[in-house]
């Protein structure tokens, strides 16, 4: 990775203090609508948004530190990440999901490609 891409996460510090929200926000698009359909207004408060955003960072962060000390070290896989949840029941239930999902969805990309390589064939 690159210089610049390590300043989008960047938080300013000015006399020891990290000041949350001086960083490019990543999530702000999908978090409004994550929000609203979770019941909020359809245009949440900005300082909503990215508090919410922060929590979202802050979580994914300790998660990737907390995967890179398992297994083998400095490198973060799926099976780290499923032994971090695993005594969460409802973390642990929608990882499986996905990662099922995502299994499926590459079977069916993979068919639909094997289909559309055989037309051009004829």
């Amino acid at each position: 990775m690159t210089e610049e891409t390590f300043e989008q996460f960047e938080e300013e510090e000015h006399d020891g203090v990290i000041v949350p929200g001086s960083r490019k926000r990543l999530f702000s698009k999908e978090l409004r609508c994550m929000m609203y359909g979770f019941g909020d207004d359809q245009n949440p408060y900005t300082e909503s948004v990215d508090l919410l955003e922060d929590l979202v960072i802050e979580f994914i962060t300790d998660m990737t530190h907390k995967a890179m000390e398992i297994g083998r070290t400095g490198r973060v896989q799926v099976e780290d990440i499923v032994f971090l949840v695993r005594k969460d029941p409802r973390k642990y239930a929608r990882v499986k999901d996905l990662l099922t999902m995502n299994e499926e969805l590459k079977k069916a990309r993979k068919a639909f490609d094997e289909v559309k390589y055989a037309g051009k064939k004829d």
